[in-house]
């Protein structure tokens, strides 16, 4: 408020003794026609500041990348070792036991069959015994769980 009043006493003229003349009523101002040649008004949205206010603060400067990457990469790495780190390792110890699936281990297939392994036919698949007598041909990568293993099953023909 102090402000208004110092720029008004600046600008205001020398009073005088002598009377001042009283103000002029306002001119209503009449409305202006637009014409074809004038441009259409541009909105306030788009205007552009060329000074800035000389009462307003500088603006701050802008935070500079490596500060803004910072939280970033620290979210990350807690990710990366919470999350993706033991999903791996779960991962390849399952890998691993599967890989070296034998003869006389206990497993359990993605179906829920429980059985033991009586031979490895190939990379790919096993033969499991699911009741006595009954053999299934089983996938490696359809076994879910390696429960128990158990000693390999001796061959008959290499007893006789």
């Amino acid at each position: 408020m102090k402000l208004i009043q110092t720029a008004q006493a600046q600008t205001a003229p020398a009073q005088t003794d002598a009377p001042a003349a009283p103000p002029a009523p306002p001119v209503p101002a009449a409305p202006l026609a637009p014409t074809a040649t004038s441009a259409p008004p541009v909105p306030p949205s788009t205007t552009v500041q060329t000074a800035p206010d000389s009462g307003a603060p500088p603006a701050a400067p802008a935070p500079d990348m490596i500060t803004q990457l910072v939280p970033l990469l620290f979210v990350t790495l807690i990710v990366y070792f919470i999350v993706l780190r033991p999903q791996a390792r779960r991962t390849k110890e399952q890998k691993d036991s599967l890989k070296n699936v034998r003869r006389g281990d206990t497993v359990v297939t993605s179906g829920g069959l429980i059985g033991k392994v009586t031979k490895t036919i190939d990379d790919a698949e096993v033969e499991v015994e699911i009741a006595q007598n009954i053999r299934v041909r089983v996938l490696r990568s359809a076994i879910a769980e390696v429960r128990a293993k158990g000693e390999p099953v001796k061959d008959q023909a290499a007893s006789r």
